[in-house]
């Protein structure tokens, strides 16, 4: 230096201070914290406004999510989107009750919306049935074995299955409606899936164009297609379907040919099972006339002539269920087979 003097030497140190009071790692652990709060009290708000048949059928979807999506359920398929507008009524106990619905007022939906949507839930219904069916028909050997006989479609009307018969194997004996022991263990093993939906059922008897001696004048195709739809029906029935359910056994004899180019084919003989819808049924219903018009007993007896009737005064004693006042009516029927009175066609199947 000029003036000879030496300069002082200044060393600068930094002190580095990690995760200071100024740090940001707590608030991550914070927010995720937070979060994990708002999810909880969330959850617990829902199953605080759920009802007892909701939380029900919540814990019954994980149990067997297939019966519950069959059978439905609180909730189940009763909406036609996922996402639901308005609020809940969290007055409510049980049941549901519609959104912006007032306690103690009744709210009249519209009758096109629930027809449509029960349409939509009956084919939704209908449809996983018939999954149900073919997944089962995979994997059951006794069903696979049989899978060229087993026709399963939806109709109009509903979910028909068809059982057609073979000449390799037949359902039926020759000319008669006792099934045969391979035929009971198609019925036996479908009966608890066709059980697990609530709609009524239909079951029709077919025949070919075979006729038997006497040109229907005794025993005859309807009565053998009648006579083979009831054993199918008594077979489901002790194999778990619900006898309520059965809403009419029909024998349709060889008027409704499977394949009408060849009236005496096989196909033609078989069983027809028909999962109605409900709209099906109460057109049924209807056609046949068991709906119930009158509002009360004493208008049902005003309708019906029989607001009268005698009583034990007048000396008229009640009849037992089944008694007849004239002569036994005559059965004709397989009985008369075996004492040759109506012969059938060997070949009658």
């Amino acid at each position: 230096m000029a003036d000879g003097k030496a300069q002082p030497i200044v060393i600068k140190k930094v002190k580095k201070v990690v995760a200071g009071g100024h740090g940001a790692a707590w608030k991550i652990a914070y927010a995720d914290f937070v979060t994990a709060m708002m999810a909880f009290f969330l959850l617990m708000w829902l199953l605080g406004s759920s009802t007892k048949a909701q939380l029900e059928g919540i814990s019954k979807y994980f149990q067997q999510p297939l019966k519950v999506a069959l059978e439905g359920g609180p909730s189940a398929g009763e909406e036609t989107s996922v996402i639901h507008g308005g609020g809940t009524d969290l007055t409510r106990t049980a049941g549901q009750v519609r959104n912006g619905a007032t306690p103690g007022k009744t709210v009249r939906p519209n009758t096109t919306t629930v027809v449509v949507r029960q349409e939509q839930i009956d084919r939704a219904n209908l449809e996983a049935l018939k999954k149900a069916l073919d997944e089962q028909i995979r994997v059951n050997p006794q069903l696979s074995a049989f899978r060229n006989q087993l026709l399963i479609d939806i109709t109009r009307d509903g979910l028909r299955i068809q059982v057609v018969d073979s000449d390799k194997r037949p359902m039926f004996a020759l000319g008669g409606s006792q099934l045969e022991t391979y035929a009971q263990a198609i019925f036996h093993d479908i009966a608890p899936t066709l059980n697990s939906l609530p709609n009524s059922i239909s079951i029709t008897g077919h025949t070919d164009a075979l006729n038997y001696q006497g040109q229907g004048k005794g025993y005859s195709n309807y009565n053998l297609s009648t006579d083979r739809a009831n054993a199918v029906r008594q077979v489901l029935v002790q194999s778990g379907l619900d006898e309520k359910k059965v809403l009419r056994v029909v024998g349709m004899g060889s008027v409704a040919p499977f394949d009408p180019a060849d009236p005496n084919s096989p196909l033609n003989r078989r069983v027809s099972i028909l999962v109605l819808t409900k709209a099906a049924s109460a057109r049924i219903l209807k056609e046949q006339g068991a709906e119930q018009t009158a509002s009360t007993a004493g208008e049902a007896n005003s309708q019906l002539g029989t607001a009268s009737q005698p009583s034990a005064a007048s000396g008229a004693a009640p009849m037992a269920r089944g008694a007849a006042s004239g002569p036994p009516p005559l059965h004709v029927g397989p009985a008369l087979l075996g004492q040759g009175a109506l012969p059938k066609i060997p070949s009658k199947p």
